[in-house]
C-alpha cells in the first residue's frame, strides 16, 4: 500500500512539473545575429551574454545541438550548428538545461531537489528530439515517449504493449541518437585499423583529396541534379564510402558498407 501511495505521489509530481510549467521565455528572437557565424564566435558571444553552455549532442543527420542558459531570466536556448556554423538558434525548455521551468527562494528550491530525481527519469531526452520540438503536456504521454526513446537508444525490443504513438516516436527518436552517437564507429571488430572520415562532414568540396590521403581510391561516380556522388574504396579495412558533394561542400559522408565496386 505503501509503495502504491509513494508511485501516486511521484506520478502527480511528475504530471505537475509537466503540465503547470509556465511558457517557455523566448530569448531565441534576441539571439538571431549570431545565426551564420563560425562556431567559436558564437560561443563567445553567448559567454558575454550570460549564458552558460550546458550540454552538447550530436544529431543523425551530422549536426551538433548545444544547449546553454541564462540563470538571469531562466532561458535556455538550443543552438545548431553544422560544419562548424550557427545555422539556428531556438528557445528550448527549461529542462532540456537540466533546471526547473519556474524556481526562487526556498520553496522552489525544496521542489527542484525533490523532483529532480523524477524529472531526470522522466525527460532523458531533450525537447528538440520531438518532431515539433516540444515535450507532450500531457505527462503519461511523455512518459511513454521517454520509455521508448530510452529502449530505442540503449537497443531494446520494441515494446510498445500500450500501442502508444507517443512510445513508437520516442523509439525511432531514440534509435536516431544511438545511430549519431556510434557515428564514430565503422560497425567492425577485430583489430584492424580502420580510417576516420566522420570530420570530413560538411567540409569544403576540395577536403575530398583527404580521402586519397587516408588510403581510398575512388571507384565510380556520377551526378544526380545537383549533386555528385562518389564512391570510395578501401579495401584494407574492407570500408566502402558513398560521397555526396553540393553547394561547394561534402554534404554527406557514410560507410555503405557494399557496393559492386568496391573490392
Amino acid at each position: 500500500m505503501t509503495s502504491l501511495r509513494i508511485r501516486t505521489a511521484i506520478a502527480a509530481l511528475a504530471a505537475t512539473a509537466l503540465t503547470a510549467a509556465p511558457a517557455i521565455a523566448e530569448k531565441a528572437n534576441q539571439l538571431g545575429t549570431l545565426v551564420g557565424l563560425d562556431a567559436s564566435g558564437a560561443e563567445s558571444a553567448l559567454h558575454s551574454r550570460g549564458f552558460k553552455h550546458i550540454s552538447s549532442r550530436e544529431t543523425a543527420m551530422g549536426y551538433s545541438n548545444s544547449y546553454w542558459w541564462d540563470g538571469g531570466d531562466r532561458s535556455c536556448v538550443v543552438v545548431e550548428e553544422y560544419g562548424a556554423k550557427v545555422m539556428t538558434i531556438n528557445d528550448g525548455a527549461a529542462s532540456d538545461c537540466g533546471h526547473s521551468e519556474s524556481g526562487s527562494g526556498a520553496g522552489a528550491a525544496v521542489a527542484a531537489v525533490a523532483g529532480a530525481a523524477i524529472l531526470g527519469a522522466i525527460l532523458s531526452h531533450k525537447s528538440d528530439h520531438h518532431s515539433d520540438g516540444k515535450h507532450h503536456s500531457d505527462a503519461a504521454m511523455e512518459a511513454e515517449y521517454d520509455r521508448g526513446y530510452t529502449d530505442g537508444l540503449h537497443g531494446a525490443s520494441y515494446h510498445n504493449y500500450g500501442r502508444s504513438d507517443a512510445y513508437s516516436d520516442g523509439y525511432s527518436a531514440g534509435v536516431d541518437q544511438r545511430e549519431a552517437n556510434l557515428s564514430h564507429h565503422h560497425r567492425r571488430g577485430g583489430y584492424v585499423q580502420t580510417a576516420a572520415f566522420a570530420d570530413l562532414q560538411g567540409a569544403r568540396a576540395s577536403a575530398i583529396d583527404q580521402l586519397s590521403a587516408r588510403g581510398f581510391r575512388q571507384v565510380d561516380n556520377f551526378v544526380s541534379g545537383t549533386a555528385r556522388y562518389s564512391i570510395w574504396s578501401r579495401p584494407s579495412s574492407n570500408q566502402c564510402l558513398q560521397v555526396i558533394t553540393a553547394d561547394g561542400r561534402l554534404e554527406d559522408i557514410r560507410d555503405i558498407g557494399r557496393h559492386p565496386k568496391c573490392r
